[in-house]
């Protein structure tokens, strides 16, 4: 199902037939080094990532991770882009993430550019979050591109690594 569409892309549900793609971008180098490792080794991790992942949250919540497709290509799947709801976060997330041959060619401004329009437009958010590792300069260089500004260092339980926390569509004080 399209969500979104944009000059050059299509934004859709991800499904179980993503699969091959969702193992090729989890165990891409960069989203292991940013993101981190999600145990996504076989195609069957794959499918139950994108079940319990992406498919939970479109149920749950109506939004989630879209699978972003070249719209002049043959609909080729370059990466994910969309809202996560964090138990952790007080606020919902903006997360990112393509295909290092895809990387530095707007592909990224342009998908969460559409996922922000349609958050403050259709869902009526008021306020977007963003988290990178502080290593993550490409991402954090896309968030403030995007009006984004730096708020905090965070950590989650169980894990030392501080985050970055960025937000978007700050109240209005009127």
């Amino acid at each position: 199902m399209n969500i979104l569409e944009t000059d050059r892309l299509i934004l859709c549900h991800l499904s179980v037939h993503d699969e091959q793609f969702i193992l090729e971008l989890l165990n891409n180098p960069s989203w292991l080094q940013f993101i981190g490792d999600r145990n996504v080794r076989t195609l069957d991790d794959a499918r139950a990532y994108i079940l319990n992942g992406p498919m939970d949250s479109y149920q749950k919540f109506g939004f989630g991770l879209y699978l972003i497709n070249l719209k002049h290509e043959n609909h080729v799947s370059i990466g994910i882009c969309g809202l996560i709801k964090r138990d952790v976060l007080e606020d919902i997330d903006l997360g990112f993430a393509l295909l290092p041959e895809y990387a530095r060619k707007g592909y990224g401004f342009e998908a969460a550019s559409a996922v922000l329009n349609y958050a403050k437009t259709i869902l009526g958010l008021k306020r977007i979050v963003a988290i990178t590792s502080m290593d993550n300069h490409r991402s954090q260089n896309l968030l403030k591109k995007l009006g984004f500004t730096f708020e905090k260092l965070i950590k989650f339980a169980n894990d030392n690594k501080e985050l970055m926390l960025f937000a978007n569509f700050k109240d209005d004080p009127c």
